[in-house]
Parts: C-alpha cells; sequence; structure tokens
C-alpha cells in the first residue's frame, strides 16, 4: 500500500487518501455493480476514484478537483449507485421516490452521465431520467412525477418542472453538483441555490462537488451546501492533465482558416476546434466544409437534435473536425480525440483548463494547438504567466 497522500501546493486542508489504483472488486461493491463495471471494461481505479469512492462509500461530503478526462462520473457514481442497491436490497417495496440528484451545467453532460447510470445499473432495477432543455417536458414530467430513483439535471430545465409542481425530492439522500465552476460562470447559481433549498438540509443529505477548477468563489459557493467536506485534489489544482502536449502556432487572423485546413489534411484522429461565439462555429464549420473537410458545428443555437447528430457523427467518426463553443462543449466526453485546437486565444486559465481537458483523457497523449494572431500576442502571454513554464509554446 502507498502512504495516505495529501497533495501540496493549496492551503485548503486535505483529505487522507490512496491515489493507487485497485481492483473494483476490492472495494466492496454489490455484485450487480461489478457486473456492470465488468460489462463495460473496467478493471483498476483511476487516481481520483481511487481518493473519492472509499470516502464517499463512508457517507462524507466531497469536494474533488479534478482533471477533466479522470474518472470522475464513476467516482460519484458507483458510491451512490452502491448505497442505492444496498437500500433496495434491504427494503425491495421502498420505491416510487427520488433519491439522487445530479445537477451538471449543459444538455451533453447531462446526457453523458445518464449514460453512465445506465451502463452501470443495466443488471439491476434502479430507474433514471435526464432532464435537460431543447425537447419535449411530457416525458420527463411522467418519471419525475413517477419518482425515478436518479434525477440528472440541467438547472434551468428542472426550475421549469419545479414551478410545474411535478417535483418532489423531501427524500433526496445525495446531491452532486458536477463541474461547479461552470455552473457558477454560466449564472446557474440562484437556480442551484433555489433547488438546494428544496432538498432535505445539509447534514440531512451527503453532498458531491466536483470541479476542474477551484477558485476561491466557487469554495465560496461550495460552503453554502456542504458540511465538513473531505476535500480531495488530483493534480495541479486546476492546471491541464500531464499528458497533454501544448503548442502555439503564429497566423494571422485573415490566414487561420487555411492554415487550419491544411493542418487537418494532415492530422490522424478527431480534432475538436473551439471558437468564441455561436456564429463564428457556424462560419468556420461551414469554411472547412466547403473545403473538402468532414465538419460539423455544435452551438447553443443549434436544435437538440442538431446537437446531437453532430456530437454522435464526431463520435463515429463520421466528422473528422468538430467547431464547438465552450458552452456547448462543456462536459463532452469522447474517447481518442487526438487534438484539441483553440481558434483564438482563450481568455482565461480556467477557459483553456476546460478546452484542452477534451484530449489527453484517461491514459491517453493528446496535443493542444493555439492559433494566436499578432494582436493577440499580448494574451497569449497573459495565459503563459498564468501557468508558467508548462504553457511556453
Amino acid at each position: 500500500m502507498h502512504a495516505p497522500h495529501r497533495p501540496q501546493g493549496t492551503d485548503r486542508p486535505q483529505a487522507d487518501y490512496d491515489p493507487a489504483p485497485v481492483g473494483f472488486d476490492s472495494l466492496g461493491l454489490d455484485s450487480a455493480l461489478l457486473e456492470g463495471i465488468r460489462v463495460r471494461g473496467f478493471e483498476s481505479t483511476t487516481p481520483i476514484q481511487s481518493a473519492v469512492i472509499p470516502i464517499a462509500l463512508g457517507g462524507d461530503d466531497v469536494i474533488g478537483c479534478a482533471d477533466t478526462g479522470t474518472g470522475k462520473t464513476a467516482a460519484f457514481l458507483l458510491p451512490i449507485l452502491n448505497r442505492l442497491l444496498k437500500a433496495r436490497a434491504a427494503n425491495p417495496s421502498d420505491v416510487g421516490f427520488t433519491r439522487v440528484l445530479i445537477l451538471a451545467p449543459t444538455r451533453e453532460l447531462c446526457v453523458q452521465i445518464e449514460d453512465d447510470v445506465q451502463g452501470f445499473t443495466y443488471h439491476t432495477e434502479l430507474t433514471s431520467i435526464a432532464v435537460y432543455g431543447g425537447v419535449g417536458m411530457d416525458a420527463q414530467e411522467r418519471a419525475l412525477r413517477a419518482g425515478a430513483d436518479i434525477v440528472v439535471a440541467t438547472p434551468g430545465r428542472l426550475m421549469d418542472h419545479q414551478r410545474n409542481g411535478a417535483v418532489n425530492f423531501h427524500r433526496v439522500e445525495t446531491l452532486v453538483l458536477d463541474e461547479a465552476d461552470r455552473m457558477m460562470d454560466m449564472g446557474f447559481w440562484p437556480d442551484v441555490r433555489r433547488i438546494v433549498q428544496t432538498l432535505p438540509p445539509v447534514g440531512k443529505r451527503q453532498t458531491l462537488l466536483f470541479s476542474a477548477t477551484m477558485p476561491d468563489e466557487v469554495m465560496r459557493l461550495a460552503a453554502e451546501v456542504v458540511t465538513t467536506p473531505k476535500y480531495v485534489q488530483i493534480g495541479s489544482a486546476g492546471g491541464p492533465a500531464k499528458s497533454i502536449t501544448h503548442t502555439v502556432e503564429t497566423v494571422p487572423a485573415s490566414q487561420k482558416t487555411d492554415w487550419l485546413a491544411k493542418f487537418l489534411r494532415r492530422t490522424e484522429g478527431p480534432v475538436l476546434v473551439f471558437v468564441r461565439t455561436k456564429s463564428g462555429a457556424e462560419r468556420l464549420a461551414r469554411k472547412l466544409a466547403g473545403l473538402g473537410l468532414c465538419a460539423a458545428a455544435l452551438h447553443a443555437d443549434r436544435t437538440q437534435q442538431q446537437r446531437t447528430q453532430a456530437v454522435e457523427g464526431f463520435r463515429s467518426g463520421r466528422f473528422h473536425v468538430l467547431v464547438a463553443t465552450d458552452v456547448a462543449a462543456r462536459g463532452l466526453d469522447i474517447d481518442g480525440i487526438t487534438h484539441v485546437v483553440n481558434f483564438e486565444v482563450p481568455s482565461s486559465r480556467e477557459m483553456y483548463v476546460h478546452r484542452v481537458g477534451r484530449t489527453g483523457r484517461a491514459a491517453a497523449t493528446g496535443t493542444a494547438l493555439t492559433l494566436v494572431a499578432p494582436e493577440e500576442l499580448r494574451a497569449l502571454e497573459a495565459l503563459q504567466r498564468s501557468f508558467g513554464p508548462e504553457l511556453q509554446g
């Protein structure tokens, strides 16, 4: 066994944990859950899973800060599902109410979390529903009124259902806030506060809060929803994963599209390109398609069906390039993205971390490429200063 781990470089009190990988069968998980894990091909834990699962199984609140792509969804789902299965075995007739609420900032992330729930619980009778905007409310409302065991929701759409009286969260045992920093950035925190007020109070429920970055403002808001939490930090606080190579290319703004098209033609594997605006994403995807590249756009003005087609087409390889805005790509979890391209210099350290975290996930390596016009050099220098030597291009 490794000695208990206390990450350096932060003055926040750290939980004692061992980040070394262990077999899932050594964690005391329910046999049906272990079968779901086996079918999905997982053999041993990632560091965030090694750290969080034992703490969450013990019932403590957790604040987790980890690089994206490190397996954090399973880190919170597995202990939650294990508790639900134990409760169901002890009292099979105690059904018809929601026990777990998971809040996430975007539709795509909700869908991906609920897909994971379905994958892990395939051999059980647990029920779940993803609740998000852009689709009809009726099927969601029926599942909410029926008391699905697990609700995965964006705050805005869940508030709509609460106004319609479709939601009863009086018996929620576990609250998860995923990508809390982005929920705050996107202005969802007032809705989060209102939703939390409808749950059992702090101390009567377990709360697990996760974030790729953990600025002081997020910690202040976290203090509203947790009680004596265990703080877990994997990797540098809010830094990009070590498996990512960072490169910078100086290109005049007027030549960026042509430069990118040439780069994409000689680059294997799926490439995710970030742009600042919805219109910019649409325009760039259209220009790349006009140059013979299989490209799709992902932004908030596209319909839910168009967004799903873009993501699934990118996942399946039908689209070689996905051009996305930050909000639309939040939580995007697609294996094998080899390159992330910043078409413009990101405006903050947090934005850079979230963008490049789409590559270099789990044990894979990836490349983050930033295209810099001469007029953006000052913004690049500010970004480099915030990271230190790891982002010197």
